[in-house]
């Protein structure tokens, strides 16, 4: 992975220096290195930046099927919410 190619998939995906940092408990100035060439990129970081994302896809799942379930009950209940 190279230092445009970390910061390509942080910005496609949402995240910022900060929110990327917590995510994978390291500091936001490791990430400013990594994006600037100024330290090497781990070899398996492609492997964390991969379980985000599917770790993000079951949030929204999850997310999305909690609003289908209020909606389902509103709709029973004659209820607008």
């Amino acid at each position: 992975m190279t230092p445009e190619d970390l910061k390509k998939w942080r910005t496609k995906t949402g995240y910022t220096q900060i929110t990327l940092s917590h995510a994978l408990r390291t500091h936001s100035m490791t990430i400013s290195k990594w994006e600037r060439g100024e330290r090497e990129i781990p070899s398996f970081l492609h492997l964390a930046l991969y379980g985000l994302e599917c770790k993000n896809r079951q949030m929204k799942k999850a997310k999305g099927q909690q609003e289908e379930k209020r909606k389902k009950e509103s709709d029973i209940n004659g209820n607008d919410l």
